[in-house]
Parts: structure tokens; sequence; C-alpha cells
């Protein structure tokens, strides 16, 4: 009878942690995408307005994989207030061969933020300036977080700065990573002030309104926005992108649904029938990246069932080859 592995969060966080083999694998899923014929159905989704909460389901096969992983991740962001994470859920891993089902990945979500800070780094390592050094991030939530410590693998970062809507928390994670990642990072109060001077921008939070205009930017400027992945959520407000040189979509079909496309056609700034690179198309040399350093470049990520899929066979061979987890006959 096949046999299932059942991996904890304690077990998953020692097997992937994030490091630039993490990275590479995503940067490797998003090739993939541009190179393969992977099949990544649209994710369903739904709202619970009653408690501020949402669920995603996202899933993709890729030629060559040995495994493809259905995930299931349900995001409430009230859940702080009861001493409660906001993202939460768990992967399963099947067979591409046979369908049949190989592990359970318990991760309470956070193979999700592993692999969503690891796509930061990727947009970063091929859009923002190689001397990129400061780095503004907008929310203080675990992925927040894992955004800054992933840019660190590939850029030379210095300092960085953190804005939040509740200051008290800006500067608990701001003294938190100063301590962990050794660089300066100060919590401020003012957006623009944060953003100021800036060589990156992560925007990171679940925002229903714009938290970026276009005035705000300065030449040279990469922007990741990863905040927007639903159709009721944007951080940059319409004029944002006409205003870059380069937009980047981790999945262009993605995006005008979920992302900050999704906002700038509905107000007109961007024509509907309008075509951008993506970014698997950039990591395989079929697009343009940054040609110079004065550009101001966007990358739009709304997080895509390819990466799932990658990081879940990631934690599924490293737990074969460390005799990990629990086995089950089922």
């Amino acid at each position: 009878m096949p046999s299932i592995t059942v991996l904890t969060e304690a077990e998953l966080r020692h097997l992937v942690p994030l490091d630039a083999e993490a990275v590479v694998c995503v940067e490797d899923a998003f090739h993939a995408l541009a190179t393969k014929d992977v099949v990544m159905p649209p994710i369903m989704g739904f709202e619970i307005h009653e408690f501020n909460g949402e669920v995603d389901v996202k899933t993709a096969y890729v030629p060559g994989l040995e495994h493809f992983a259905i995930k299931m991740s349900p995001g409430f962001f009230d859940n702080p207030k009861l001493g409660l994470p906001s993202l939460n859920g768990l992967m399963v891993v099947f067979e591409s061969r046979t369908g049949i089902v190989s592990a359970l990945l318990l991760d309470n979500g956070y193979l999700t933020d592993t692999r969503t800070a690891a796509a930061g780094a990727v947009a970063a390592s091929h859009l923002a300036r190689r001397d990129a050094s400061s780095v503004a991030v907008l929310g203080a939530g675990g992925q927040a977080r894992s955004q800054l410590a992933a840019l660190t693998l590939v850029r030379p970062v210095a300092d960085a700065r953190i804005w939040a809507r509740d200051p008290a928390k800006a500067v608990a994670v701001a003294m938190s990573l100063s301590e962990e990642l050794e660089i300066p990072i100060t919590a401020v109060n003012d957006i623009p002030k944060a953003i100021e001077g800036a060589d990156i921008i992560v925007t990171a939070t679940p925002s229903g309104e714009p938290l970026l205009t276009a005035d705000m930017l300065e030449p040279g400027q990469h922007i990741t926005a990863m905040g927007s992945d639903a159709d009721y959520k944007s951080e940059l407000a319409p004029d944002v992108l006409p205003r870059a040189n380069l937009y980047v979509a981790d999945s262009l079909a993605q995006v005008r649904i979920r992302g900050e496309l999704r906002a700038a056609i509905a107000a007109g700034t961007i024509a509907r029938d309008a075509v951008f690179p993506e970014l698997g198309a950039i990591i395989a040399g079929q697009a343009e990246g940054r040609t110079s350093p004065e550009q101001i470049t966007i990358a739009d990520l709304t997080g895509t069932g390819v990466q799932d899929t990658a990081i879940a066979t990631l934690a599924t061979a490293r737990a074969k080859a460390a005799n990990a987890g629990t086995i089950i006959e089922s």
C-alpha cells in the first residue's frame, strides 16, 4: 500500500529555511512557467467578510517535477487581535505520474511565507539595481519580515525602514530584525519619509486602499507589491503603474484579476488590453529586465501555484533524504 509522509511546521522550518536554495527553487519555478507546458488553473478563492477572512486554493503541475501540490491557504486578518496568526493552511503533495498522495505538509502557512519571500528576492535580483542597499518595507507582519530577510540574500542591504499602521508594531519589528539581520532598521511613522531614498520598496499589507502614489517615487527605485492578491485589495494608486518604466507580473492572467493591474485598469490609467512581461520571461531571457539605473521598476506578485508546487517538491525531497516526518499507511 502507498505510504504518506506527514510533516509538521517545526519539521518543515528545519527542512526548508529561507535561504539561497529556496530562492533558486522559486526562480526555477518562474522559469518553468515561461518555458514549459505548466498546467496552472485559476485560483479558487472566496471571502468570509463576517470575520475579515479569505481562503485561496492554488496548484500547478510542472513537467519534470516528480510531484505537484494543492495548497489551501486561509488568511483571517483579525486573528492577531485574538492572539492568533493571520495566515494558516496546509499543502497536499501528489505523485505526478500516478496522482497518489505522497505527503501532507502541515506548515500553517510557513511554506507560503517562504516561497512568497523568495519570489520577492527573485524579483529584486532581476529588477532592482545591483547596488541597491536601502530598503523600505510597508507592513510589519510576518511577510514583511520575511521579505526583508530574503532581500539580504540577493542585494547588499545596509539599512532599512519599516512603516505600519500600528507604530508600536513597526518599532517592535524594526528592533527584532535589526538584531536578527545585523543591520540598522528604523520604524518610520510617515510613508513618504519611509520610502525617501529607498532603493527597494516592498508593500506587504492586506490594504484595501492605496498606500503609494506616483509623486512619492524617485528614479531608480524598485517596488515589489505583494499585498494585493484579491480583487478588493490595492497598495498602489492607479497613477503608479504608468509612472513606472517597467511593470512586471508574476502571472499576467492573475494580476488582471487580483493584482495592482486590476485597480489601474478599473481606474482607466492602464488600457484593459495592455500587455506586460511576466517575471518568468525575464528570468528566461525572453524579455528585458532593468536596462538603466534610473528606471522605476515594479513587480506585481499575487502568488502562483507553480511556486507552491516547487517549494512543496523541495520539502518532500528533503524529507525523504533526511528520513523526516511521520509515515502512515494510506
